[in-house]
């Protein structure tokens, strides 16, 4: 039925949702649609929600309309957290298909079914028991680095975080599963692959001890091909001697790791509900850079949540100069309906939230200046992934710097001496 027609794609949100929309986006050209931007008029759009946030609800709905309005007659399709959370609340004008966060592989024949029946669809259900959907992804928009998920669901319940009500419980990803993607990775020339997942700590936990994170690296380092493995977003946790012994004999690892950080105070971090102290977090840091010479870390950080008082704020900022990030992402705490947060005692006026999260990106940025900085006068290796106005490569090291780089191509992978820094990139020469 939807064979012949146009599709555009739209996400909002983390990099589960990406490669949950990467999936869809080859479900439906395998059904014989011609993919098209999203600025396009299309006769099918595929919007990917995010919930997070309340900004993250607004733009979820926002794009929603602006489907509507580029093609009213267009069928609209619907899914990820907001729709898993809010489905009834997304019954707008040209949505035929909600999904939540399961049944993504089944878009193209619930898309049919809706248009068939001349209805709107709502295909959301319980994840109390949901498996681990087997998604299969063989591209992705741009040709070296490609996302797989390898876990789904999260049942830490921070107070902040609506995420394990719209993703449901830890799903584990089967090792010959990840091993059979990354091998279709490689064999489509991606020589890089990202290791991601909603909570990719707890990968293995609900596998009986089959399985561990480390297995599952080590299942996608031992295919050919695959050139370089980064890690999605870990806690501090994760990171006992074990597990840097075992990252240190897979040398394909890039040594950039991200370590939620949320709030360098240990009142503020026992408010959140995170699992662990400044002073753990500080010792995981201690334990990655004492391994790698060449590490790199990065970190999220939230300012404002309830109660938090200026010293609070000031033990954050200590905590991030001792951790001495490569880079930061921080955002000012935004109320979540339905978590124990949003009911909390002390709220933070916005305007303080606001300028609490200047004070620390503005030490995020001169921290990050800093880590490029000591790079001037290393080698590294550098991954090209396209040509600049200048003519030069540009791309990544393993440590995740952007890097220019003259007389290199797309896709290669060279050996570079850092002799500068360009803003917030490095320059280079190659060996």
């Amino acid at each position: 039925m939807i064979k012949g027609m146009t599709a555009a794609f739209h996400t909002l949100g983390c990099k589960v949702n990406q490669y949950d929309t990467q999936a869809m986006r080859e479900r439906f050209e395998e059904a014989g649609c011609r993919t098209v931007g999203f600025d396009e008029r299309a006769d099918i759009y595929v919007v990917n929600t995010c919930t997070v946030t309340g900004t993250g609800d607004k733009k979820s709905m926002q794009t929603i309309r602006r489907c509507h309005r580029k093609n009213p007659d267009a069928a609209i399709v619907v899914t990820g957290c907001l729709a898993q959370r809010a489905a009834d609340e997304l019954r707008l004008p040209g949505v035929r298909l909600v999904l939540g966060t399961q049944r993504r592989g089944e878009v193209v024949e619930l898309l049919e079914q809706a248009l068939s029946q001349d209805c709107a669809l709502v295909a959301v259900e319980s994840l109390r028991k949901a498996p681990f959907e087997k998604l299969m992804v063989h591209a992705h928009e741009g040709h070296t680095r490609a996302t797989m998920k390898i876990q789904e669901g999260c049942d830490r319940w921070c107070t902040y975080c609506i995420i394990p009500s719209v993703r449901g419980p830890i799903r584990s990803r089967d090792i010959d599963d990840i091993r059979a993607e990354a091998q279709s990775l490689a064999a489509a020339g991606f020589k890089e692959v990202v290791l991601t997942g909603i909570h990719l700590t707890s990968y293995g936990r609900d596998l009986g001890g089959e399985a561990t994170l480390l297995d599952a690296i080590r299942a996608v380092h031992e295919v050919e091909g695959v050139a370089r493995i980064r890690l999605g977003s870990l806690e501090p946790v994760i990171v006992t001697p074990a597990f840097v012994e075992g990252i240190a004999q897979m040398p394909k690892v890039c040594h950039q790791f991200h370590l939620a950080l949320q709030s360098g105070s240990d009142t503020v971090l026992a408010r959140m509900r995170r699992r662990y102290t400044s002073g753990e977090f500080l010792a995981a840091c201690t334990l990655l850079r004492e391994a790698f010479e060449d590490c790199a870390l990065t970190t999220d950080a939230m300012t404002g949540f309830p109660g938090e008082t200026e010293q609070e704020f000031l033990e954050t900022c200590e905590t991030s100069r001792k951790a001495g990030f490569a880079r930061m992402h921080v955002f000012p705490y935004s109320e979540r309906e339905g978590t124990k947060a949003a009911v909390m005692e002390g709220a933070v006026p916005r305007h303080i939230r606001e300028e609490r999260a200047r004070r620390l990106i503005a030490l995020g940025r001169e921290m990050e200046h800093a880590a490029l900085a000591a790079r001037v006068g290393k080698t590294d290796e550098v991954l090209i992934e396209e040509i600049d106005g200048q003519g030069r490569g540009t791309g990544y090291t393993g440590g995740y710097m952007h890097v220019c780089v003259p007389g290199a191509q797309v896709d290669e992978i060279v050996r570079v001496r850092i002799t500068g820094v360009e803003g917030d990139a490095l320059l280079g020469e190659r060996e």
